[in-house]
């Protein structure tokens, strides 16, 4: 049976289209990352991840701190996205029907075998319209690309839905090893620049103390943010600000700004 293909929506505009380019910049922008992340760095391989997901020039950098982290990460087979619906409105979480992604990196294998254990949930449907333009997680994707060469992906699209809806999903995979969890959010939208920076700190100590729920002017994907957060605050994990910045410090344009966070979630070591 012939592969059924997602192909990029945002190549060329969020992210370099030619795949010698898009290598060069995400290899610089993770040794740049590795650079920001330093003494954060704590040789423990994430469990998930919050990461932005606007343009490379303006989130990349912070994305980057983030996925630095993996370096070493043999662990890792599958990722489970998590991204809130820009384009087209969903109700409840909605996985795509394709076999895989496509970016000028290459292919991304969805595990389809992963997804079918969300079978029995309602709040999780298929929508290939959902995903067709979605920028959300396909920027992730050459990340994951450069830092877990041949990992599989569970994509799904976070719409109208409740913080328990979420959580009941990362938990089918929370305690697997070979399954992180990456959760796409920008922060504040639009504010002027030291304004954003109080907002986006607020937010930070936020997630960071696993209080919820946050709203969508925090948090553009306020409703996977939150899901992930109950399930931290369930068993424990430790969450960790590995970089906080906004479009004004990474493009030097401050005028009205988006905030971007990373946050790396870690299992507690006895």
């Amino acid at each position: 049976m012939e592969k059924r293909i997602r192909q990029p929506a945002v190549a060329g505009l969020f992210y370099p289209g030619d795949p010698d380019e898009l290598a060069r910049t995400v290899d610089l922008l993770l040794d740049e990352g590795r650079v920001a992340a330093g003494f954060r760095a704590s040789g423990i391989v994430p469990k998930a991840l919050i990461v932005p997901h606007a343009g490379y020039i303006y989130s990349g950098p912070v994305a980057a701190a983030a996925y630095a982290l993996l370096d070493g990460a043999t662990s890792i087979r599958r990722a489970l996205l998590l991204g809130p619906a820009h384009r087209v409105p969903v109700r409840g979480l909605a996985h795509p029907d394709c076999d895989v992604f496509l970016t000028p990196l290459g292919s991304v294998p969805v595990d389809r075998a992963a997804l079918a254990e969300l079978a029995d949930l309602p709040q999780v449907t298929a929508s290939a319209h959902a995903h067709a333009l979605e920028h959300s997680l396909e920027v992730q994707l050459p990340f994951l690309q450069r830092q877990l060469e041949g990992v599989a992906i569970m994509p799904l699209i976070v719409g109208d839905a409740d913080i328990e809806d979420v959580a009941e999903v990362i938990e089918r995979f929370r305690a697997d090893p070979e399954t992180l969890i990456v959760i796409s959010s920008d922060l504040s939208h639009y504010h002027e620049y030291e304004q954003a920076r109080r907002i986006d700190a607020v937010t930070a100590a936020e997630i960071l103390a696993l209080n919820m729920p946050l709203n969508h002017e925090q948090a553009c994907g306020a409703t996977p943010v939150n899901g992930l957060l109950l399930v931290a605050a369930r068993h424990a994990l430790r969450a960790r600000q590995v970089d906080l910045r906004n479009s004004g410090d990474t493009s030097g344009d401050r005028g009205r700004v988006v905030g971007y966070g990373a946050f790396a979630f870690e299992e507690v070591v006895q």
